[in-house]
């Protein structure tokens, strides 16, 4: 695949990165809305609930088709625990904190974890869960194959 290629193909996986985890955002902050406003919870719990309602919808959509990975699942989802193991305590402590302590609107805290959350999560996912089966699934095979054949019947014309 030629370099310019590449890129396209690069920027089309993060674009696609963006509107999922706009959706998962969605879900997330809905989620926390709902228990924050409702049930009149502590910061923590309506965050980390919400959060992993989100990481769950996430991983599906990137995993089939951001990152179009025919990885194991159980060892991907491992993987992506594993982030979450570093990344879930420590949101929640500084959310915790920020909103309880320090009394910063708790809508923002949420925003600002969120804006953590998808940059170090691209960049996991990207390099470390999905980084040797990038475009492995069914999926992927397909349009290599079409995109194989279309440059076979340029070459054909070409003659």
């Amino acid at each position: 695949m030629d370099d310019k290629k590449a890129k396209n193909k690069e920027a089309v996986r993060m674009i696609k990165f963006v509107f999922f985890s706009i959706s998962a955002g969605i879900i997330e902050i809905i989620t926390f809305s709902l228990l924050n406003e409702l049930v009149k919870w502590p910061y923590w719990p309506c965050y980390l609930i919400a959060l992993v309602l989100s990481v769950l919808w996430n991983f599906t959509l990137n995993r089939n088709f951001t990152f179009k990975s025919a990885s194991n699942v159980p060892i991907a989802m491992l993987k992506v625990a594993g982030f979450y193991c570093v990344f879930t305590p420590l949101s929640t402590l500084l959310g915790n904190y920020l909103a309880e302590t320090l009394m910063w609107n708790e809508y923002l805290v949420t925003g600002i974890n969120m804006a953590l959350n998808f940059v170090t999560e691209y960049l996991f996912d990207r390099f470390v869960v999905f980084g040797n089966s990038l475009d492995t699934n069914a999926a992927a095979q397909k349009e290599a194959q079409a995109a194989a054949n279309n440059n076979t019947t340029e070459e054909k014309v070409n003659e």
